[in-house]
């Protein structure tokens, strides 16, 4: 009887462990640049997976590092400083300039990989049309 409970016990752990296993996702969703419309910008469709996945990374605008004090995180930290996400005026916004190479420091800094043309229009849109939590 020691046996089968045993045994009972060690499938039922491997299956749930295979189970969680293959149930996590380690990717992280980036969407494509054909995703990515020419106006009616989502921030959590659009733009937060731009941020997690080329700026809020550890090291750089995460809630632990905030680089240059700013943390990319969440709509709420982004937006938490008119000099930084201005809305409805891209050209007043430092997140806008930046990422467009407009100020001494440009962002992503080198030896990270850089936006494309379509992320920067798809944030500068973002910021013209009210930088809305949508």
């Amino acid at each position: 009887m020691k046996n089968y409970n045993f045994l009972f016990i060690f499938f039922g752990l491997y299956f749930l462990i295979t189970f969680l296993t293959i149930s996590c996702k380690d990717e992280i969703y980036l969407p494509s640049d054909e995703d990515i419309p020419d106006s009616n910008v989502s921030y959590n469709k659009h733009i937060q997976p731009i941020f997690n996945v080329r700026c809020a990374t550890v090291g750089c605008h995460d809630m632990e590092t905030k680089s240059g004090g700013l943390s990319l995180v969440s709509y709420h930290t982004t937006t938490a400083s008119y000099l930084i996400v201005m809305p409805g005026n891209p050209d007043a916004s430092r997140l806008v300039l930046a990422i467009e190479g407009k100020l001494p420091t440009p962002m992503p800094p080198p030896g990270r990989p850089p936006l494309t043309l379509k992320q920067i229009k798809a944030i500068r849109t973002w910021v013209a049309e009210g930088a809305k939590n949508n």
